[in-house]
C-alpha cells in the first residue's frame, strides 16, 4: 500500500506542473495567478518529497539515474 501511495504521489507531484501552465488561461486575476502559482509549487515539492520517502532509497536512486550524465 506504501507504494501505490508513493506512486501516486509521484504523478500528482507532475500534475501540480501542468496545473501552473495553465493558470495563465484562467480567467483571475494576477494575484490570485501568483497566490495560486506559489500554493502548487509548494505542493509538487512536498509531493514528490512524500514520494520519495514513502517508496524508498531504491526509487531514489532510480531517479538519480535518469538524470546523471553518462561518461
Amino acid at each position: 500500500m506504501k507504494k501505490v501511495f508513493g506512486y501516486l504521489f509521484l504523478i500528482l507531484s507532475f500534475v501540480t506542473w501542468g496545473i501552473i501552465a495553465l493558470l495563465p488561461f484562467i480567467d483571475i486575476s494576477k494575484g490570485q495567478v501568483a497566490g495560486l502559482t506559489t500554493a502548487l509549487i509548494i505542493a509538487g515539492e512536498v509531493l514528490f518529497l512524500a514520494s520519495i520517502a514513502l517508496l524508498g532509497k531504491e526509487a531514489w536512486e532510480h531517479i538519480k539515474a535518469i538524470f546523471r550524465r553518462k561518461k
